[in-house]
């Protein structure tokens, strides 16, 4: 017998509209609206269609949607067309007016699709099942950029519009709330987040079911939950891709997590950077309340829960959680010492649980179909999937989720189509600024949480940045450690002290002055950090350093013992001279050269002033006759 809370929604969901349930009765257009997108010009490309599709009479047989992003974020602005009974079709890089006609009049209007501008689609591609939690994977398998990703986390985002709640419900949304309501007691529900094997997907990989029983079994009658959507790695966007193209996956989860812990207030903690994210979180938090899925008696049950949204200003030390909570008081983010942890006392000394978007993001799918079916995905100890912000030298930038335990190979070569420009993979950093940096013949690494540590790596947030050979690992420590001295709060010796007594050997280096000795003193400081800062910021701001000293030790020796950086990034190393005999006076050089320092005849070899070049590279770039020479 189908129980109060599910009746409920079904009334609810038949509002729902056609596109999200993929069997349409009219055609789909599709318009990812994200942060990417919108910097691509996708806002314009909005109003374009909307211009063609009303010029072409096509107004009452064509519904225009917005979507989130589907992860080829360097193709974007992508719009997808979904005709009844034939194969969806994805343009790229949709961006001007005359593009936008062309497809409104040749496709929509003709029948006949302009293929040149499409991801590749296959005679006969298999339609998807609309039952799959990853059927927009299933249904776009035939493209090598999502052939090996399973999307759970983004199983809706590029499905819905993101400020619809019809569309979520139409997608299955909230049916795994009812579920709890109707069918399941708090421990029930931690068993089977337990049962699933779920890690957290904020960088410590700790057990989330373990994370809400503890909360749970804490005493008080008072109890909050929180989201952390403080998303601060560079390059990294995992969080804010989910919170813009599928809000309320997330809110749903929270209500799940209070009823499974006995809560029955929640904060969402987004960063203000954040803007789009945050006007879809208002949006679906106030959708959610006026259809009692946020509230007292949430879909007629007697568990109430309420929802509100915090800004942060953008300290990255604020993603850790008892900074993350000083914050949320009104205080100063400063990390605190632990124990007691959150979950014991943690807003306002009442037990908290913590989790980030992407944990959240997969509740919902794991209450609906089992802890077992989730165990089943990944490794022995690393289950589930992970998503990605796949970034750097790697011709297919975005964001993408794979099974946990496929290789750095498959990612970068696999699903990123591998190296742009003819260059050599030279390292991966994954992690974050925290991370670590791992060289070409740790490529067959599983992505799961202890082979890359035991590689000297950390799984973190999700962020995966590409480099190639062009790339100075010395340099690219200094860069990590930058931003992590900048961003310590000061609080503890270790960490203050600790990451800018190396930043200062790391420039030192850079700007040929090392002496051997830094390496040991570089060592040393980053194994006190690790080992005594208060919070793990600091215990893993030295990882770049550590990670490319064990790898890539070799160029720390080449800039300290021969004064050379063997990537030719480091300005103060590298010195530019032209070879006389092979220069012909063309004069490219002395025009590109921004400090004019470089003097020369007309058809005359030339001649570089060393005291007034600032080693920019400009002339070797300028130069067609390989006279300009690079040491």
């Amino acid at each position: 017998m189908m129980g109060q809370a599910t009746q409920e929604l079904q009334k609810q969901a038949q509002a729902a509209r056609p596109h999200v349930t993929r069997k349409p009765e009219k055609t789909q257009v599709l318009v990812g609206i994200a942060t990417c997108a919108l910097a691509a010009g996708a806002e314009k490309t909005w109003q374009q269609l909307e211009t063609a599709i009303a010029e072409a009479g096509l107004g009452d047989r064509v519904d225009l949607h917005q979507v989130g992003c589907v992860g080829r974020c360097n193709l974007e602005p992508l719009v997808e067309v979904r005709v009844p009974g034939q194969p969806a079709r994805m343009y790229t890089k949709v961006a001007d007016a005359d593009k936008v006609r062309t497809i409104v009049n040749r496709d929509l209007l003709g029948g006949d699709p302009v293929t040149e501008w499409m991801l590749p689609v296959p005679d006969g591609a298999p339609e998807a099942d609309p039952s799959s939690v990853s059927a927009f994977i299933d249904e776009w398998r035939h493209v090598d950029f999502f052939a090996r990703q399973l999307r759970i986390t983004l199983r809706n985002v590029g499905r819905v519009d993101p400020e619809s709640i019809d569309d979520y419900l139409a997608a299955g949304g909230y049916q795994a709330l009812a579920k709890v309501l109707d069918e399941m007691t708090p421990e029930q529900v931690i068993a089977t987040v337990k049962a699933s094997g779920l890690r957290g997907r904020g960088g410590a990989g700790f057990s989330t079911g373990t994370k809400w029983e503890l909360t749970r079994a804490a005493e008080g009658p008072t109890k909050y939950v929180i989201c952390n959507a403080d998303e601060g790695d560079p390059g990294a966007f995992m969080d804010r891709s989910t919170l813009e193209g599928d809000p309320h996956s997330v809110l749903e989860a929270l209500a799940i997590a209070a009823f499974a812990i006995g809560a029955e207030a929640g904060f969402v903690y987004v960063r203000a950077e954040y803007p789009l994210a945050v006007k879809r979180l208002r949006i679906a938090i106030s959708e959610a309340r006026e259809r009692g899925l946020i509230g007292r008696n949430i879909l007629g049950s007697p568990f109430s829960f309420e929802l509100e949204l915090r800004l942060g200003a953008g300290a990255f030390v604020c993603g850790e959680e008892t900074a993350l909570i000083a914050s949320i008081e009104g205080k100063r983010g400063m990390p605190r010492p632990r124990p007691p942890y959150p979950a014991q006392s943690g807003l306002w000394g009442k037990p908290t649980l913590i989790n980030n978007v992407e944990t959240l993001a997969s509740i919902p799918p794991i209450i609906l179909r089992g802890g077992e079916w989730y165990a089943s995905i990944g490794t022995e100890r690393s289950k589930g999937t992970k998503v990605f912000a796949l970034a750097g030298n790697v011709v297919n930038t975005g964001l993408v989720e794979v099974p946990m335990g496929l290789t750095l190979r498959e990612v970068i070569y696999g699903i990123g189509g591998g190296i742009p420009g003819g260059h050599e993979l030279k390292a991966a950093q994954t992690g974050g600024p925290s991370g670590g940096c791992l060289p070409a013949s740790f490529l067959d690494t599983p992505v799961e949480y202890e082979s890359l540590q035991a590689a000297g790596a950390i799984m973190g947030s999700g962020g995966l940045i590409v480099m190639d050979d062009t790339k100075c690992m010395v340099d690219v420590a200094k860069f990590f450690l930058t931003f992590t001295q900048d961003e310590s709060c000061g609080k503890c010796t270790p960490c203050r002290e600790g990451t800018k007594r190396m930043l200062e050997i790391l420039t030192r280096i850079t700007e040929g002055k090392g002496e051997d000795a830094d390496i040991e003193r570089l060592e040393r400081l980053a194994r006190v950090c690790q080992r005594a800062a208060l919070c793990g910021l600091g215990q893993t701001a030295p990882n770049p350093v550590l990670s490319t000293l064990r790898h890539f030790r070799e160029e720390y020796e080449a800039h300290i013992r021969e004064q050379r950086c063997p990537a030719h990034v480091c300005a103060e190393l590298v010195h530019y001279q032209i070879d006389g005999e092979k220069c012909v006076g063309c004069g490219l050089c002395r025009r590109a050269c921004p400090v004019h320092c470089i003097t020369g005849e007309p058809r005359q070899a030339h001649l570089i002033d060393q005291d007034v070049c600032i080693r920019c590279g400009s002339c070797f770039d300028a130069c067609r006759f390989e006279a300009v020479l690079r040491r």
